[in-house]
């Protein structure tokens, strides 16, 4: 039988109860003590601060002291031992006294050699025992938040330089100033990008770790999504001048409904992976479904003829950090964390992967999922063609009635104009909330009303959130459905309570955006929910504007906060590229100080860390001292959208910032 170690610590005075007590703690065979002794007070107070044993035995009658006192010393300094009292004789005050003072048992001298004493020093081994796992336990809790903190802190400085890096790198390029050097700037442009992954791939490792990783599962069609990632990853493949095979052994459902993001990137690493390994031969992707009840159980084996996987290190492929080839020798470039990341996504999914590998003659991933709900009559069998994805698509079912499209973004507004009209639908745009409010009154009032809204999130003047809660107050029922591209856990649900009665992620799934229309309208039509409203509208937000020199007076007008001067002198560049005004401050204070000489902004650019403030706290004095279009809060982090609102912020920007972001401004 294995012995449990334990060290215990006796504070006795008699030697002769000394050797009783050692003797009858040695027919206790399940344990190995390490017994040290002592007779005084002091020594015993001096051992029991350092919380070094597992168990005291504490006689109550120490000379002219009792043990009492020494029971309260050692309680008052946060003595974690578990302490039994040893007294002569038996004395019912006397034991709920130890008991009150914070031993955990008591022991007459006379029991040693009973099963009572046996019992007492076994139960009290266990407590602490149990608080030693508790204390470990709260220990990795404390050193996984440190852990998390330290990512965020890390990815805001990190991506802070990148910003520059990236940002006077594309600088250059639109310019003329160096065209000699275009060669050397795309290759800084290009590693930059790869250094931004590396980082996002830690984030998420660290979001998984955190549990704050979210899914956002919703329909896909299946044979559209194995062509474009068949597509995307055939050019790597002969880049090397390996084949890459889609195959499919059966009938596969024509619909699943998964994260396609999240699917997307794991089948990505696992294929990359093989492509990368492989110098010659082929990847091959075989595609398997077996219905089983009411489930589904997709299978992806993705094949290769490449290097192969050494028998010693397939238990650790998964683990974060780990890499097949040698740190030094190795060709390929990364951080070991893809095969790490796919795993744990896997996992959340509800799935599994595994592999099988010979070294010298490749390697086969096996990815597996549930998908549930899935029945025999939506099974096809897939030919894996293009011309096949554009004929559903053509095929979808035509709508009627006209649509309010509102998007700040032209680019976007346009597109999902475009996609709108193709259900045969007509369309009307709008590039706010309140630009939405006037143009369904003005409608309603032609006895033209919308049959349904298609409206962004995130827009000046008046956002999503805003546009729609006037828009029920006011009475008006229809259809309203949210375009946005945050994924954080409850959004869904809180746009809905809002008054949002679907919500479709960017970028926008054509077949998605279909469904929701279709069945809202169909739900509208036959409730006939299209009514007047009774009362008005909030009344139009009216901003006062600053009084502008004609130089000005069409710019747009921006603070930007930011104690980082390369990064602040970049994003400058970049605002003023497109026509804008811009002031720079670099810490709260001076940005208190602006609102001083101006009143309005059309929006604020806020650094989430500056040094004297954080830009979460700042920004509702910004908003309490001037008339601001909007707060932009610029981080290192994902922050939920719910903390932001909290703080008066309508949105927030992940660094680094690109022109194209800061596009959405102006």
């Amino acid at each position: 039988m294995i012995q449990k170690q334990a060290r215990l610590l006796i504070v006795e005075d008699d030697e002769d109860d000394f050797i009783i007590a050692s003797d009858c703690l040695g027919d206790l065979t399940d344990y190995a003590f390490e017994i040290d002794w002592v007779s005084t007070p002091d020594e015993a107070l001096a051992l029991l601060e350092e919380n070094r044993h597992d168990i005291c035995l504490l006689d109550y009658q120490l000379g002219a002291l009792t043990g009492l006192t020494v029971l309260e010393k050692a309680t008052k300094m946060q003595c974690r031992i578990p302490i039994i009292m040893l007294t002569g004789q038996s004395d019912d005050l006397l034991d709920k006294a130890a008991l009150d003072a914070g031993a955990v048992d008591f022991v007459v001298k006379s029991e040693f050699d009973s099963p009572r004493f046996a019992r007492a020093i076994r139960y009290a081994l266990s407590r602490q025992e149990i608080e030693k796992a508790r204390l470990e336990r709260i220990n990795l809790e404390t050193q996984s938040r440190s852990k998390d903190r330290f990512l965020a802190h890390l990815s805001h400085e990190l991506r802070t330089p990148l910003t520059s890096i990236l940002g006077y790198t594309e600088l250059l390029l639109e310019s003329d100033k160096a065209p000699a050097a275009n060669p050397e700037l795309h290759i800084i442009l290009n590693n930059g990008k790869h250094l931004l992954s590396l980082l996002n791939d830690v984030l998420d490792l660290s979001k998984i770790a955190a549990k704050k990783l979210e899914l956002n599962p919703g329909p896909i069609n299946f044979e559209e999504f194995l062509i474009d990632l068949h597509t995307l990853l055939s050019v790597a493949a002969a880049d090397k001048g390996i084949k890459l095979v889609l195959t499919c052994s059966g009938p596969v459902p024509i619909e699943i409904f998964q994260d396609r993001t999240r699917l997307r990137q794991i089948l990505i690493n696992l294929i990359h992976n093989a492509i990368k390994f492989t110098s010659q031969g082929y990847v091959k992707i075989d595609v398997n479904a077996e219905l089983v009840d009411s489930q589904c159980q997709l299978t992806f084996d993705i094949s290769d003829t490449g290097t192969g996987i050494p028998a010693e290190k397939l238990d650790n492929i998964f683990q974060p950090f780990e890499q097949v080839e040698d740190m030094v020798s190795r060709k390929e470039i990364g951080a070991g964390l893809g095969l790490a990341i796919s795993s744990e996504l896997a996992k959340k999914m509800g799935g599994t992967i595994t592999v099988t590998s010979e070294e010298g003659k490749g390697s086969c991933f096996t990815l597996e999922i549930i998908e549930a709900n899935s029945h025999a009559e939506t099974f096809s069998v897939f030919k894996f063609e293009p011309s096949a994805i554009a004929n559903n698509i053509n095929d979808l079912a035509k709508l009627t009635g006209k649509i309010l499209v509102v998007d700040d973004l032209p680019d976007i507004r346009q597109l999902v104009g475009h996609i709108v009209r193709s259900f045969g639908l007509s369309v009307v745009f709008a590039e706010n909330g309140q630009q939405a409010l006037d143009t369904i009154i003005a409608e309603d009032k032609n006895g033209e009303p919308f049959a349904a809204i298609v409206m962004d999130i995130h827009m000046p003047l008046m956002d999503g959130r805003e546009a729609v809660v006037n828009m029920r107050k006011a009475g008006y029922l229809m259809p309203i459905i949210a375009l946005t591209a945050a994924t954080m856990k409850g959004e869904k649900e809180k746009l809905q309570t809002l008054g949002f009665n679907a919500v479709v992620s960017k970028p926008v799934n054509k077949a998605l955006l279909h469904r929701e229309l279709s069945k809202l309208l169909d739900k509208a039509n036959s409730a006939k929910t299209f009514l007047s409203p009774k009362i008005a509208l909030s009344p139009k937000i009216e901003l006062s504007q600053p009084q502008q020199t004609s130089s000005t007076k069409s710019a747009c007008h921006i603070m930007l906060v930011e104690d980082d001067i390369d990064a602040a002198e970049l994003t400058k560049l970049l605002l003023e590229s497109l026509g804008c005004v811009v002031e720079v401050a670099h810490t709260g204070k001076a940005s208190l100080e602006l609102l001083a000489d101006n009143n309005y902004w059309h929006a604020v650019l806020l650094d989430q860390n500056l040094p004297d403030a954080s830009g979460l706290e700042l920004a509702p004095q910004i908003l309490a001292l001037a008339n601001v279009g909007e707060i932009i809060l610029v981080s290192g982090e994902s922050i939920e959208q719910s903390i932001l609102d909290a703080k008066g912020i309508s949105r927030s920007m992940l660094k680094p910032i690109n022109k194209q972001m800061l596009e959405s401004i102006v």
